[in-house]
C-alpha cells in the first residue's frame, strides 16, 4: 500500500487495543521491551518513535517468539495481547499490524515454532525472511494448498486483502482482525514448507518407471516408484517404497522441461488443474504421447501454436480460463472429440470446431454468448451436443431455413431469452431452457423425447408434428392456462408437471391417459376433476392448492396402482371409496389430505386402504379417530393427525406396529396414548394438547429418538419420569418459569415459538437461536441455522453468535451486524473450512444512539435462511436468497471469479448457496458478507417468521402468514409451519420460528406498561389454554387473575377472574427503579400512577347479576347468571392539592381539574358504604399518602373478585374516574381532548332519569364543598387491580 493510501487509513479512534483487552485469550509473553525492539537492524534506542512517524515510507519489522497456549481447535490460537508499546506502535497507522509465521512441522508441533511478524503493508517477504533467516516464506489458505512467496509479496499486505475479500471494509477493524491468530484458520504463513500427511492427497501421477541416478553409461537403470507430488518428484531407494527412503527432488529452477520430456516421454494422462500457471508450458506439446490433458482453472489467457502438436489428443479441458479464442492450429488435432471449454470469455462459437471432426459436443456454459446463431451449428454437422447454460443469450434463431438433423441435446438454461423458435432442430431429442424470460416456445416434435422449460414466463408452447416420443413434459410456473392440446395426443406420455399455472380445468384425455403415470398439477385454479371411467396406469397423483371441494367419485377404484396422493390444501369435505365390494385392491401408500374441511365421517373410507404407510390428516375438523378402524391400518408407519380437535388417540394404535412416527400436536389430547410400547417407535409430538399424566411402561422402546411434550401446561413430570426420559435422545419439555423481571417484561412486546423437525433424514442439520431477553432484556436475537447436511456449523453458530453479537454491538459499531457474521466466520476454525451453513439472525433494539427510542429490527442472512415481517397482515421480505439459481447478481459474480458451477446448479459441484458461514476452501466465491437491512417497528407489525430453505420451498410468504397470524400459540404456529410443509412433499429438514409483536403505538418500554413485576410465585392462567412458549426459549409467561391474555395484546384492558388465589403480591415490586422511556419520566416517588384505558370488574357475590339496590337489569352491564361484568372508564386525578369533585360528576370524562406536577393518584371512592360521605375531600401528606391502601394496594391481597379491596367491602363496588389529565404525561401520555371510547354511554331510556340525579348531585355536592375543611384526609382509596 502506499505511502499515499496509508495517510488517508489513520487511526480514527483508539478502539482496537481495548477491544483486545476485553476478549478472552490465552496468556501470551510480552514481548521484550529493549531498546529497539521495534526498530529495523542497526537502530539505536529512538528507533521507536521515529519508526512510527515514518511508518508509512518505511517498512518496520519486529519479530518476537511467543508461547501460546490452544484452545479447543487444535489448529487455532486464542488471541494474543499485545504490550502496550506495541499497541501504541500499532494504533498511531492501519497500515501496521502484523502476521502470525509457524514453523515448518505440523500445525500440533508448530506451537513452539509460533512467531509473531509485526511489520506494514509495504514490508516484502525478503526481509521477513532475512529477519528469521530463511530462505522462503510459505503461505497457505483454509488449511489446504500451500505455496511460496515471492519475494517482492507483502504478506500483511496479502492478509488485508484477503479480509477486505470477505466483507471488512474498515480499515481499523481490518488492522484488529489481522492480528488475531483465529485468522490462521483461513491464512497461514510458513517459515518452512509443512510437511503433513494430508499433502499426499495431491499427488497428480503415480507409477513405476527406470529410473537411474546419475548421467553416465555406469549408472544403471533400475524400476522404482515414482510419484509427482505438488511441485515435487518423490522417488523411492528401494523398489519396495515401504521399507526403504524416498528421495524429494524438486521440479524448480528449469529442471521441469528435462523431467517431462525424459522420464514422463510415455505419459497419457496429466492433470494440471487448479495452479496459478497463467500461461500454458509450451514443454507439455512435446509430450506428443498425451490423450487427456486437463488445464482448468489456470488463470490462461491463451493457447500457444504448438498444441498442434498433440496429435494423439482426446480429451483436452480449459473450464475456468479467460480464454477469448482458440488457435487454428487446434483443429490439426483430428482425434479430439471433447473439448471444455465452459466458463471462459468466448463471445462466439469458435470456428475451429468445424474442423474437429470427431467433437460431438460443446460444453461452453458460463461464457458471453448473447447471439446463437444455429446457421453455425448447420455447418457443424459432427456436433450432437450444445451446452450454452449460464451465458448472456438473447436470441436464437436461423438466417436460412435449413434444418439441422444432428443435435440431439441442447441446455439453454439460465439465459435472457424471451422466445426461442427451434423448429429446425429436426432431431432434437431433449431440450433443457429453464430460468429464461420465455413467453413462446416452438419446437419440432419429430424425435422429442423430453422437455424441461420451468419457471418462465411461457402463455403458450406449440410442438409440430405431435411428439409420439415424448415421454417427459415439465413447464411449471410458468402462465399457461391450459393444457397443450399436442400434450393430450403424446401416446407415450408418462410424467406431466404443470404445477404453479393459470389451470382452471383439466383435459380428460390427461387424467385418462393409458400412458401417464405422474401427474403435478398443484398450485393452480381447479375446481373439479373430470371422472374416470377406465383403468388407468396412474401411480403419482399431485393435486395440492387447488379449490377441489371432492374427488371423483371412481378414482381409487379406476387407479389401481395409485400409490402417492396429495390433495391437501383443498376444500375437500368427504373422500371416494376405496373398493365397491368387500375387497379392497387400493395399493395406495402416501396419502396427504393436510388442511382440508374432512370430518370423522372420512375415517371408515381409509380402512379401504390397508397398505397406507404414510398417512397425514393434519388441520381439519376431526373431533375423533375410531379405534377400531385404527386398527386396521396395521402397515402405518407414520401418521400426522395435529391441528384437529382430537380428545385421544385410539388404544389400538397399539396395533400399528410398524408405527415410527406420531405427530398429533394442537389437538386436546388429555390422556397420552399407548405409544410407548411399540417396537419402532421414532418420533412422538404431543406438544400444545391438555396432557395432565404419562403412564409409561417400565422400559422405553430403543429405537425412541424424539419425544415433544412441550406447550402442555397441566402436564407435571415426576422425577421418577424424567429419569426415564432422560435416555431419549431427544426430549422436549417446558422450562421452568423464570422469576426474572425482564422476562416478564419482555413477553410483553414478544413471544416465540420454534419447532424443528427432522423428515425423512436420520439427523436434524437445522438449529435455532432464541433469546427474548437480550442485552439489558428489553432487546432480543432470533437465528435460524441450516447446514443442509452437517449437523456440527449450526450447533456452533447456535452456541456462539448471540455472544459475537453482544460484542460487536458493544462498540457502537455501525456495521455490527456484519462483523457479527464476518467475526462468527472466522470462530468456525477448522470445522468452518470444509463444512458451510445458512444463517439469518434477527435483533429488535433500540436505537444506538438513543436507547429511548423505538424499537427497530435489523435483519441480516447468507445462504437460503430467510426472515418475513407481517405488517397489516401481509408479508414484507426481510432477507434475500443467496443462491444461484434466484441471484442474478450473485451468479454473475461467481462466473467472473471462474468458479465451475455443475449442472445440477451447485458451485463446484458442492452448494447452490453463493454466500455462507464456513466453506472456506470455496474462497472466493463464497464469501461469508450478509444481506443487512433495518427497518422500524410498528403497532402494525404482528409477527417474525423465520425459517430454512425447505420451509420456503413449500410454502409462500403469503400463505405462511396467513396460516398463523390468527393462532395464540407461537409454539403451535411454529408447529404448523413445519406440518404443513412436510404435508406439502417436504423430505428434508425443516425449521420455523415464529415471534409474535406487541408494539405499542409509541414503542413505550416503561416496566410499567407492560407485567407487573411478578413476585416469587408468578401468575396463574385465566384463559382455558394459554400461549406457551417453546422449549427453547427457557421462559414460561403465565398470567395472573389481574391480567388476562388479552392485556399482551396491543389493546390495554383488564380482565378480572373468579378464582381465588392464594399467592400473596407482597414479593411483587422490586427494590430497584422502574425502568422509563424519554416519553414517559419517573414522576416522584410519593405519588403511586396508574393510567390503564379501560378495566373490567367481575363480582361473584351477586345470584342475579343485579346490583341490590338495582330492580332491574341495567342496559350496557353484562349478566352471566353469577358474574357481573361493568366495563368503566378510570382515569387519573392529580396527587397534590387534590380537590374532590361530587360523585355524579365521576360521569364526566372531561370535568376540569387542577394541574399540578406532582404526578397524578387515582382515586377509587366507594359508594352505597357509610364512608362514602362528601365529608372527606382533602389530600394526605405525601408521607401519608404512600402508606396509604390507594398507594400501596399492590402489597395486598388478591381476592376472588379479581380486586385487591377486602371482600366485605368489595360489594356493589363502583369505580369512577375524577378527573382526566391534561398534559402530555403518565402511561399513554394521552391527550386532554376526550376520546370518543372515553364517553359514558347513557341508555336511551335511562337518560332522562340520569341527567337528573346528575343535577340533583351537583346540588348537594356544592352544598357540601362550603361545609367541608379545606384540607381533609381521604377516608380510603385504591387502586385498579391491573
Amino acid at each position: 500500500m502506499p505511502a499515499s493510501t496509508l495517510a488517508g487509513f489513520r487511526t480514527r479512534r483508539a478502539r482496537w487495543p481495548r477491544r483486545g483487552a476485553r476478549r478472552r485469550g490465552a496468556a501470551v509473553s510480552p514481548c521484550s521491551a529493549a531498546p529497539g525492539a521495534f526498530a529495523q537492524p542497526g537502530c539505536g534506542p529512538g528507533a521507536v518513535s521515529a519508526a512510527a512517524e515514518t511508518a508509512a515510507d518505511t517498512p518496520v519489522l519486529a519479530v518476537s517468539q511467543r508461547n501460546v497456549k490452544r484452545n479447543g481447535s487444535r489448529s487455532c490460537l486464542n488471541r494474543s495481547r499485545f504490550s502496550s508499546r506495541e499497541r501504541d506502535w500499532l494504533r498511531e497507522d492501519v497500515g501496521r499490524g502484523c502476521v502470525y509465521v509457524y514453523g515448518g512441522d505440523s500445525a500440533a508441533a508448530a506451537l513452539s515454532d509460533l512467531r509473531l511478524v509485526l511489520c506494514t503493508v509495504d514490508t516484502p517477504a525478503s526481509e521477513i525472511c532475512d529477519e528469521e533467516e530463511r530462505k522462503n516464506l510459505f503461505v497457505q489458505l483454509h488449511g489446504d494448498l500451500v505455496r511460496r512467496l515471492e519475494p517482492t509479496e507483502k504478506p500483511l499486505q496479502i492478509v488485508y486483502d484477503y479480509l477486505a475479500g470477505l466483507g471488512f471494509d474498515d480499515p481499523v477493524r481490518m488492522q484488529e482482525e489481522a492480528a488475531n491468530s483465529d485468522l490462521s484458520c483461513m491464512i497461514r504463513f510458513y517459515s518452512e514448507k509443512p510437511c503433513q500427511m494430508e499433502q499426499l492427497d495431491r499427488i497428480l501421477l503415480s507409477g513405476i518407471y527406470n529410473v537411474r541416478k546419475g548421467k553416465t553409461q555406469l549408472h544403471k537403470w533400475a524400476e522404482r516408484l515414482v510419484i509427482l507430488c505438488g511441485t515435487c518428484l518423490i522417488v523411492s531407494s528401494v523398489k519396495d517404497s515401504h521399507t526403504g527412503k524416498m528421495h524429494i527432488l524438486p521440479l524448480v529452477g528449469g529442471k521441469v522441461r528435462l523431467f517431462l520430456s525424459f522420464l514422463f516421454s510415455q505419459l497419457k494422462s496429466l492433470n494440471l488443474s487448479h495452479n496459478r500457471l497463467g500461461e500454458f508450458p509450451v514443454s507439455l506439446c512435446e509430450i506428443s504421447t498425451l490423450t487427456e490433458l486437463n488445464m482448468s482453472c489456470n488463470g490462461l489467457y491463451h493457447l500457444p501454436s504448438q498444441i498442434g502438436k498433440l496429435l494423439n489428443l482426446q480429451s483436452f479441458w480449459l473450464d475456468g480460463n479467460f480464454l477469448t479464442s482458440l488457435p487454428e492450429e487446434l483443429g490439426s488435432l483430428q482425434q479430439l472429440s471433447c473439448l471444455g471449454l465452459s466458463f471462459n470469455n468466448f463471445c462466439e462459437l469458435p470456428a475451429v470446431c468445424e474442423n474437429l471432426t470427431i467433437l460431438d459436443k460443446i460444453a461452453m456454459a458460463g461464457n458471453l454468448l448473447e447471439n446463437l446463431d444455429l446457421t453455425v451449428l448447420n455447418r457443424m454437422s459432427h456436433i450432437k451436443s450444445v451446452d450454452l447454460r449460464l451465458n448472456n443469450l438473447k436470441r436464437a434463431a436461423a438466417d436460412t431455413l435449413e434444418g439441422n438433423k444432428s443435435v440431439i441435446y441442447m441446455d439453454l438454461r439460465d439465459n435472457q431469452l424471451t422466445d426461442l423458435d427451434l423448429s429446425s432442430l429436426g432431431s432434437l431429442e431433449q431440450l433443457h431452457c429453464e430460468r429464461n424470460k420465455l413467453k413462446e416456445l416452438t419446437l419440432s416434435g419429430f424425435s422429442l423425447r423430453a422437455l424441461y422449460a420451468n419457471n418462465n414466463c411461457l402463455t403458450s408452447v406449440s410442438v409440430y408434428p405431435v411428439p409420439g416420443q415424448l415421454t417427459c413434459l415439465e413447464l411449471a410456473h410458468n402462465q399457461l392456462q391450459c393444457v397443450p392440446d399436442w400434450a393430450c395426443e403424446a401416446k407415450k406420455l408418462e410424467i406431466l408437471d404443470m404445477s404453479y399455472n393459470l389451470l382452471v380445468e383439466l383435459p380428460s384425455r390427461i387424467l385418462s391417459s393409458l400412458s401417464l403415470r405422474k401427474l403435478t398439477v398443484g398450485h393452480n385454479n381447479l375446481q373439479s376433476l373430470p371422472p374416470l371411467l377406465e383403468h388407468i396406469p396412474m401411480e403419482v397423483l399431485d393435486l395440492q392448492h387447488n379449490l377441489l371441494t371432492k374427488l371423483p367419485e371412481m378414482l381409487f377404484v379406476k387407479a389401481l396402482n395409485l400409490r402417492y396422493l396429495n390433495a391437501s390444501a383443498n376444500s375437500l369435505e368427504s373422500l371416494p371409496s376405496a373398493c365397491t365390494g368387500e375387497e379392497s385392491l387400493s395399493m395406495l401408500q402416501l396419502l396427504y389430505l393436510t388442511n382440508n374441511n374432512l370430518t370423522d365421517q372420512c375415517i371408515p373410507v381409509l380402512v379401504g386402504h390397508p397398505n397406507l404407510r404414510i398417512l397425514h390428516l393434519a388441520n381439519n375438523n376431526l373431533q375423533a379417530f375410531p379405534a377400531s378402524k385404527l386398527s386396521k391400518l396395521e402397515h402405518l408407519e407414520e401418521l400426522n393427525l395435529s391441528g384437529n380437535k382430537l380428545k385421544t388417540i385410539p388404544t389400538t394404535v397399539a396395533n400399528c406396529k410398524l408405527l415410527h412416527t406420531l405427530i398429533a400436536h394442537s389437538n386436546d389430547i388429555s390422556i397420552f396414548p399407548e405409544i410407548l410400547h411399540l417396537p419402532h417407535i421414532q418420533v412422538v409430538d404431543l406438544s400444545c394438547n391438555e396432557l395432565n399424566e404419562i403412564l409409561i411402561p417400565e422400559a422405553l422402546p430403543a429405537a425412541l429418538q424424539e419425544l415433544d411434550l412441550t406447550g402442555n401446561t397441566n402436564l407435571v413430570l415426576e422425577h421418577k419420569t424424567l429419569d426415564i426420559f432422560s435416555h431419549i435422545t431427544t426430549l422436549k419439555i417446558d422450562a421452568k418459569p423464570s422469576l426474572t423481571t425482564d422476562s416478564a417484561l419482555t413477553s410483553t412486546f414478544w413471544s416465540h415459538g420454534v419447532a424443528e423437525m427432522a423428515g425423512q433424514r436420520n439427523k436434524l442439520c437445522v438449529s435455532s437461536l432464541a433469546l427474548g431477553s437480550f442485552a439489558e432484556g428489553m432487546e432480543a436475537v432470533y437465528g435460524m441455522f441450516d447446514g443442509d447436511k452437517n449437523e456440527e456449523l449450526p450447533r456452533l453458530l447456535q452456541c456462539t453468535m448471540a455472544d459475537v453479537l453482544l460484542e460487536e454491538v458493544q462498540q457502537s459499531d455501525t456495521m455490527f451486524m456484519s462483523n457479527t457474521f464476518l467475526v462468527s466466520h472466522r470462530k468456525l476454525g477448522m470445522a468452518g473450512q470444509k463444512l458451510g451453513s445458512s444463517a439469518v439472525l434477527c435483533y429488535i433494539h433500540h436505537d444506538m444512539a438513543d436507547p429511548a427510542s423505538t424499537f427497530s429490527l435489523t435483519v441480516a442472512n447468507v445462504g437460503t435462511c430467510q426472515a418475513v415481517l407481517c405488517r397489516s397482515g401481509k408479508p414484507l421480505l426481510l432477507s434475500k436468497v443467496f443462491s444461484l439459481e434466484q441471484c442474478t447478481e450473485e451468479a454473475k459474480r461467481i462466473k467472473e471469479q471462474k468458479a465451475i458451477i455443475t449442472e445440477d446448479n451447485k458451485v463446484n459441484g458442492v452448494t447452490c448457496c453463493t454466500r455462507m458461514l464456513g466453506c472456506t476452501y470455496l474462497h472466493p466465491w463464497i464469501l461469508p458478507k450478509p444481506h443487512v437491512s433495518s427497518i422500524p417497528l410498528t403497532v402494525q407489525d404482528e409477527l417474525l417468521l423465520l425459517g430454512n430453505k425447505a420451509l420456503w420451498e413449500h410454502l409462500s410468504y403469503t400463505e405462511a402468514v396467513s396460516a398463523v397470524r390468527h393462532l395464540h400459540d407461537p409454539l403451535a404456529a411454529a408447529k404448523k409451519l413445519c406440518t404443513l410443509a412436510q404435508s406439502y412433499g417436504c423430505q428434508d429438514n425443516v425449521g420455523a420460528m415464529v415471534v409474535y409483536l406487541n408494539i405499542s403505538e409509541d414503542n413505550c418500554t416503561c416496566e410499567m406498561h407492560g407485567l407487573s413485576l411478578p413476585g416469587p410465585g408468578g401468575f396463574s392462567s385465566t384463559t382455558a389454554k394459554t400461549a406457551t412458549p417453546s422449549s427453547s426459549s427457557g421462559i414460561a409467561s403465565e398470567f395472573g387473575s389481574e391480567l388476562s391474555a388479552s392485556e399482551v395484546s396491543s389493546e390495554v384492558g383488564s380482565t378480572a377472574s373468579d378464582e381465588h388465589s392464594a399467592v400473596g403480591l407482597d414479593g411483587s415490586l422490586l427494590p430497584r427503579q422502574e425502568r422509563r422511556c424519554s416519553l414517559h419520566p419517573l414522576l416522584p416517588s410519593s405519588i403511586f400512577q396508574r393510567q390503564p384505558s379501560s378495566a373490567t370488574f367481575s363480582s361473584n357475590q351477586s345470584d342475579n347479576g343485579l346490583d341490590s339496590d338495582d330492580e332491574q337489569p341495567v342496559e350496557g352491564v353484562m349478566t352471566n347468571g353469577s358474574k357481573v361484568e361493568v366495563e368503566v372508564d378510570i382515569h387519573c386525578c392529580k396527587g397534590k392539592g387534590l380537590e374532590l369533585e361530587p360523585p355524579a360528576l365521576a360521569y364526566s370524562c372531561s370535568a376540569p381539574g387542577v394541574e399540578d406536577d406532582s404526578g397524578l393518584v387515582l382515586i377509587i371512592q366507594r359508594q352505597n358504604s357509610i364512608n362514602s360521605t362528601a365529608a372527606h375531600g382533602g389530600v394526605k401528606e405525601k408521607c401519608e399518602l404512600q402508606k396509604s391502601p390507594s398507594t400501596c394496594c399492590l402489597y395486598g391481597k388478591k381476592l376472588s373478585n379479581g380486586s385487591i379491596v377486602p371482600l366485605e367491602e368489595s360489594l356493589n363496588l363502583i369505580e369512577v374516574a375524577t378527573e382526566a389529565p391534561k398534559k402530555k404525561t403518565g402511561y399513554f401520555a394521552a391527550p386532554s381532548q376526550m376520546e370518543p371510547e372515553d364517553q359514558f354511554v347513557v341508555p336511551p331510556d335511562l337518560e332522562e332519569e340520569v341527567k337528573e340525579q346528575m343535577k340533583q348531585h351537583q346540588e348537594n355536592g356544592a352544598d357540601q364543598e362550603q361545609k367541608e375543611e379545606p384540607a381533609v384526609a381521604l377516608t380510603e382509596e385504591f387502586d385498579t387491580a391491573l
